[in-house]
């Protein structure tokens, strides 16, 4: 298993859980618990992407299919981050299953499919071109240690995507 696997188990379950809610839409304790832990999940996903993905894409990408460069992939994708997670803290501050909490749970939907769908296309595809498998493989240890430390209430810090893309090339 690489880093490249990771992810696409990680979005796999990511649509899973947001599929899990619609079948929990009559239950608003359920509801606040499942996206709860999705939050958590795509707090942490996010995070660990911007620690072990992201630099390693900067640092060997060239940019994939309709990416120009890994920056501007990169750049793409820490802004995605914020506003997946702005939505999901808006959806945080309404009454599980009210109308209003439904409208910030579908923005957060919307924006984490937009972003995994691009990066699936450009930035998996950059990695898997310009990164060594041996080197994927190490990265995927990483990741999923990571991941393992920060099973729940984790709290990504937002960033300014041109500071992040400076601090990481």
């Amino acid at each position: 298993m690489d880093i490249v696997d990771c992810i696409l188990a990680d979005h796999d379950r990511q649509r899973r859980m947001f599929a899990a809610l619609e079948e929990a839409r009559d239950n608003p304790d359920a509801l606040g618990k499942i996206f709860k832990h999705l939050k958590d999940f795509l707090e942490a996903h996010a995070a660990c992407e911007e620690k072990y993905f992201y630099p390693t894409l900067l640092k060997k990408g060239e940019g994939a299919v309709d990416s120009d460069s890994a920056e501007e992939t990169t750049e793409d994708a820490i802004k995605d981050h914020n506003k997946i997670a702005q939505a999901a803290e808006e959806a945080m501050k309404h009454k599980p299953g009210s109308n209003i909490w439904w409208e910030w749970v579908d923005k957060t939907q919307c924006h984490n499919s937009d972003h995994m769908a691009e990066e699936e296309r450009q930035g998996l595809t950059d990695f898997r071109r310009n990164v060594p498998l041996a080197q994927r493989v190490r990265l995927a240890v990483d990741y999923l240690a990571f991941e393992s430390a920060h099973p729940s209430d984790y709290q990504r810090k937002e960033k300014v995507p041109e500071e992040y893309i400076e601090a990481n090339s």
